[in-house]
């Protein structure tokens, strides 16, 4: 495991050193989104509603909307509230530890004795398993004050960071305003059936049949052959006009491009050069096509998206043109 947090327990003139760890992991099998055609990854862009832009993260404010307004929250403004820094966690109170409803628990973490000496932590330890009592304990964690309870686990500490009392709701349901009628009868039966499948909890004895399932169906398909190579389902990097640009392709494109212009503007410099009486139409509307080609080509540059004649045909095409206008000269 790897410290994410190191400070102190204080409480009076005590000072426990200590270092905090996550007590809890997510077993999930990791998923991500793929295109069913070709099993390419699906990617989110942060993308503007006004202007219709990709706006990078640096660019990105935070926002307060209600109904009516929004209020716009520039990093200069939230760096304005003092933030919380202080390393140490503080103990508020020491309470019976059957008064914490198991509702306010949020998220776990392991205490480490930090110092040279753990003697303070496990006198604090012990004094908190023989007067069973937990500690409310204030710490500032990612520039946040948090409310805490401190309590013992095993050997060690256990840290359990506590919703605040306005994030708990109450259950108003009007069902639960009624008082059904239960007989003698109906209480025994269901004590009975309780009593049935009462046992002493064994976490150990629960497993997660689904994500157990999910990866003997994921070895069986890769033991099948079935998988993709996990580099080509990766795509291009974007541009900003959101077209897909190949750096290597572009430029490979373009040289063949460049060459075929050439080899094409030879073709067609003579019959140009001598246009004929009633045919001179027909060298403006060549000379037109070659622009055209020109602006095309340029396009082709910005993105690789865009699909043009091979070079092949372009120069096949170029110099058919050359040699039908002559024949058009003679006749």
């Amino acid at each position: 495991m790897r410290a994410i947090w190191s400070g102190a327990i204080t409480f009076g003139l005590v000072n426990v050193p200590v270092k905090l760890y996550s007590a809890t992991e997510d077993h999930d099998v990791d998923l991500h989104q793929v295109h069913d055609a070709d099993g390419g990854r699906i990617r989110y862009q942060r993308r503007c509603e006004v202007c219709g832009k990709v706006v990078e993260y640096e660019d990105i404010d935070k926002a307060y909307a209600d109904d009516e307004q929004t209020i716009v929250l520039t990093k200069k403004d939230l760096e304005s509230i003092p933030q919380e820094h202080d390393r140490d966690i503080t103990v508020v109170e020491f309470v019976p530890s059957d008064q914490l409803d198991p509702l306010l628990f949020d998220r776990s973490y392991y205490l480490e004795p930090a110092g040279k000496n753990a003697k303070a932590y496990v006198l604090l330890r012990r004094t908190l398993e023989k007067t069973d009592r937990t500690a409310v304990v204030h710490f500032a964690l990612r520039q946040k004050t948090r409310l805490a309870a401190l309590r013992v686990r095993g050997d060690a500490l256990l840290l359990q960071t506590l919703l605040w009392p306005d994030e708990i709701r109450e259950p108003e349901f009007p069902a639960l305003d009624e008082n059904p009628r239960i007989s003698a009868k109906e209480m025994q039966l269901s004590a009975a059936l309780v009593e049935s499948f009462s046992e002493d909890f064994d976490p150990s004895a629960f497993h997660d049949d689904y994500q157990e399932q999910l990866r003997t169906l994921i070895e069986a398909k890769r033991r099948a052959g079935d998988s993709l190579d996990t580099e080509e389902t990766f795509g291009r990097e974007e541009s900003g006009g959101g077209q897909v640009i190949d750096l290597m392709e572009a430029l490979k494109q373009s040289v063949e491009r460049s060459r075929a212009r050439k080899k094409g503007g030879a073709g067609k410099a003579e019959p140009a050069d001598k246009p004929t009486s009633g045919k001179t139409g027909t060298a403006k509307k060549a000379g037109t096509a070659k622009k055209a080609g020109t602006a095309k080509t340029g396009t082709a540059k910005k993105s690789s998206g865009t699909r043009k004649k091979s070079p092949a045909k372009k120069a096949a095409s170029q110099k058919t043109a050359s040699q039908k206008t002559p024949a058009r000269k003679g006749a």
